[in-house]
């Protein structure tokens, strides 16, 4: 089975220093998620985003996949890319992207030196729920999801402080692919690797947003514990940091990439 997801070039320096592939959140197109913290990173570095299917640049998917079908179809998806460029090669992901994350660390140890989990976290929610919400969008669609998301999206102020940032991420919601996002929630549903991340081979970094009820810092927290990796907290965030605390996600990433270049984070993250 092949998931269609598209990429888009975020940056493309003309001599690239490293390159960074970033992932969505459910119900985010990947341009909006990540642009303002893409201005924020180092200049000669490349980044590549991916939208999940039905969603920003991606056709629709209705068959079943789990968020490792995901993270081979991101694998497959950014061969060129990869093979093309520099060392070092990196991957961060929000939320569901972050949960493609954990599941690149753990399964395609080789295809990226280090990965970026953000808001995220071994397991996400219950399954009930995320079966539920499969059930109300298919019936309902993706608008019905805009009020309760902009609550658990955004940290207070953002929605007053960046109106049409918001207005931007909310709509990529209300335009996504209905069946599309339910079987991504039904992914999200049987989505757990907790007893799976011991034995993680690279570099691992879980970042949370300070006021993220949906994943909360503890979350990232158990993700570094057993992957022997790094966590950190990013002030005045919710659940999409990268649009919320560009300028403090952005600093995160680009220090974390550094390590890695360096060779000062090891394998599992163990420094």
């Amino acid at each position: 089975m092949t998931i269609p997801i598209t990429l888009t070039h975020l940056r493309r320096p003309e001599q690239p220093t490293g390159l960074l592939v970033v992932g969505p959140s459910l119900g985010t197109a990947v341009v909006p998620l990540w642009a303002a913290c893409v201005d924020e990173l180092p200049r000669d570095l490349a980044v590549v985003g991916w939208d999940l299917p039905g969603h920003g640049a991606s056709a629709r998917h209705d068959h079943p996949f789990t968020v490792q079908d995901l993270a081979r179809a991101v694998v497959e998806a950014t061969d060129g890319v990869r093979a093309d460029s520099v060392a070092p090669v990196l991957y961060a992901g929000v939320s569901l992207g972050g949960a493609v994350a954990l599941a690149l660390a753990i399964d395609h140890v080789g295809s990226f030196e280090g990965v970026v989990s953000i808001a995220s976290g071994a397991k996400i929610g219950e399954a009930a729920g995320w079966l539920e919400r499969a059930d109300l969008v298919r019936r309902a669609g993706t608008p019905v999801m805009v009020e309760g998301s902009a609550k658990r999206w955004f940290a207070p102020g953002f929605i007053d402080r960046e109106p049409a940032h918001a207005a931007q991420l909310l709509s990529s919601l209300q335009d996504a692919d209905s069946a599309s996002y339910a079987r991504c929630c039904e992914a999200l549903a049987a989505f757990d690797v907790r007893d799976d991340l011991g034995g993680v081979e690279i570099p691992v970094l879980a970042l949370a947003g300070e006021l993220d009820e949906v994943a909360p810092p503890e979350m990232s927290e158990l993700v570094a514990q057993r992957s022997g990796g790094a966590s950190g907290v990013l002030a005045g965030a919710a659940h999409l940091p990268p649009a919320e605390q560009p300028e403090a996600t952005a600093r995160a990433l680009a220090d974390f990439i550094a390590g890695v270049a360096r060779g000062q984070v090891a394998q599992g993250g163990r420094s």
